[in-house]
């Protein structure tokens, strides 16, 4: 089996001061590739520790990608690493200096002297393209491991990732099998719900059933070999069966953008008012471009609720010339309230926390998947409230 291995680079990945979305990515585009990775690590802008981990992974990983370290700076230090690694020396490499030149000759600026450092590399490496910036990548060998030297900014390292890394590794490797997910997110049932009625699925082998939580949502996914996309599909079919009105969408999609699109093939347009979700449900919308006409964003506070949630979401509607509009109500004594206002009569639930266990960013984000959720079942002309029993006490008004 091929091991491939990610080491991330830098004290603010490890530190957590950035969020290292590189790792996240390449292990997803790796998977799909058929090359899914094994492990990933993390160091901080330590030469030693750098040198060490080098050495270490080389004697267990057949291919490792390093993320980050290759910029002008004096605690960039992944090529003075590599070739202390392998043993050589860094030498400048003429044609990557030239392009460095004529990448800022072209945007009317002075290359800094700093980062001349970006075009050594070891002696025994091989260069990678990057089109967009100015740090190459390279590629050397040590021990029984091929190392991939690739930037830290997110748009550098996936063109490299995508144009120069996968190609050279799908050729060495072409009998790899390209993998398949297929997957749907669900919202209104619990993982365990699911799982007891998923987990006795007969699965074709190598195919294996997955559960990814992250509230207020839950994917289903089945992963396996494309050799085998065919029985996957007949047995998605069940995953479908199960989840039923639950499947808010499949692939890899959004909620507000299944809304955006059906909104706009129905030439339908929503207004939003909102007290307690405190504008989220708006830029949720807006940020997917549902048609949207008008909103409001009231404080929460008990002035919010001198009309009714219902009575605000087609005061609303009406005073924008909406089709659709949604209201929610702000926090009081525990219960939320949310309404959807339609050109056939208008519908309601309220929730009343009865716990705290959540907090406000996650009861706030529930409220605008429960809001955007009743929009979705009027759409597919179901009863505009649903059952959701893992909230306390929903009742409809």
């Amino acid at each position: 089996m091929l091991r491939v291995e990610m080491l991330s680079t830098g004290d603010e990945v490890l530190h957590g001061q950035i969020v290292d979305t590189n790792s996240a990515w390449l292990a997803n585009i790796l998977f799909e590739q058929g090359l899914p990775m094994t492990s990933r690590e993390t160091v901080g802008d330590s030469l030693q520790a750098l040198i060490d981990v080098l050495v270490e992974r080389s004697h267990i990983a057949d291919v490792l990608i390093v993320n980050g370290g290759l910029g002008p700076t004096s605690d960039d230090l992944s090529a003075l690493a590599a070739a202390t690694a392998c043993g050589v020396e860094l030498v400048e490499d003429a044609a990557w200096l030239a392009k460095m030149e004529a990448f800022f000759a072209e945007r009317g600026r002075p290359m800094a002297a700093s980062n001349r450092k970006q075009a050594q590399i070891p002696a025994n490496a091989e260069v990678l393209d990057n089109p967009v910036g100015t740090a190459c990548g390279f590629k050397v060998i040590l021990n029984r491991c091929q190392i991939f030297f690739t930037p830290g900014v997110p748009s550098e390292f996936k063109v490299m990732v995508e144009q120069q890394i996968i190609p050279r590794l799908h050729q060495q490797f072409p009998a790899l099998a390209e993998q398949l997910c297929l997957r749907l997110t669900t919202f209104g049932r619990g993982e365990s719900d699911l799982a007891n009625e998923l987990d006795g699925l007969v699965l074709p082998a190598g195919v294996v059933m997955g559960y990814r939580s992250s509230s207020p949502i839950i994917e289903l996914k089945l992963t396996g070999p494309r050799s085998e996309e065919i029985a996957m599909q007949k047995a998605f079919e069940r995953v479908r069966e199960v989840a039923g009105e639950s499947t808010i969408f499949e692939g890899v999609s959004s909620l507000p953008e299944q809304l955006a699109l059906r909104l706009s093939a129905k030439n339908l347009r929503l207004a939003v008012s909102e007290s307690f979700t405190a504008g989220l449900l708006n830029w949720r919308l807006q940020s997917a471009a549902v048609p949207l006409v008008n909103g409001e964003l009231l404080p929460n506070d008990s002035q919010a609720a001198l009309l009714s949630t219902v009575q605000r979401a087609e005061d609303i509607g009406k005073r924008s010339g909406a089709d659709l509009a949604l209201a929610v109500s702000s926090l009081s004594e525990g219960v939320i309230s949310l309404a959807l206002y339609t050109p056939t009569g208008s519908n309601g639930l309220t929730i009343r926390y009865t716990a705290t266990r959540h907090g406000l960013t996650l009861r706030q984000e529930t409220i605008v998947m429960v809001g955007m959720d009743m929009l979705r079942r009027y759409l597919n002309g179901w009863p505009v409230v649903a059952d959701y029993p893992w909230l306390d006490r929903v009742e409809k008004i």
